[in-house]
């Protein structure tokens, strides 16, 4: 059974919480390796079309996350682009990358909040407590992808990761 995801908002930040049953240095693994990460990023009915990965500080992980789920009405179809620019990196320990809304060159979005996320691995008897702190300019900036159901997107996403980190024990 999957574990519950925590979440708390501090002004401009957003911190979520989530045990997963896998060893710390496999979950750092499926955000580090870019065939783990087009098993499971993006919630439910969406896969990774696009997933190029350089994963090291000052790297860029560009994305495309497309909505294949026909229940999903509007959304079916529809292609998110991001991209991640890794600003510090400790081998099974921690994360950190500047994440952008972009096109599919590449460009930042102006109108969309990027995010200063920070993801902790700590492992206990074989598990492994994921910590995402995700900071943003301001606390409306932090409303904005809130309101776009970021915290439900996350938490799918979430599950998709447990799935997978659990298939490969």
């Amino acid at each position: 059974m999957a574990t519950k995801m925590i979440s708390k908002v501090e002004g401009n930040v957003l911190v979520l919480e989530r045990e997963f049953n896998a060893p710390k240095d496999l979950v750092f693994k499926a955000f580090s390796e870019a065939e783990h990460l087009k098993q499971w990023w993006g919630p439910r009915g969406w896969v990774l079309t696009v997933c190029n990965l350089d994963f090291k500080v000052g790297g860029v992980w560009h994305y495309c996350m497309k909505c294949v789920d026909e229940n999903q009405g509007d959304f079916f179809g529809f292609e998110s682009w991001g991209k991640g620019v890794y600003q510090d990196i400790i081998q099974d320990e921690k994360i950190e990358y500047i994440d952008y809304f972009s096109d599919a060159e590449g460009n930042e979005s102006k109108e969309m909040p990027s995010t200063q996320t920070i993801l902790y691995f700590e492992e206990n008897a074989g598990k492994t407590k994921l910590i995402n702190r995700a900071v943003y300019a301001s606390p409306e900036a932090l409303k904005t992808v809130l309101d776009m159901g970021m915290e439900q997107g996350i938490t799918e996403t979430w599950d998709r990761l447990e799935e997978h980190v659990t298939s490969l024990r």
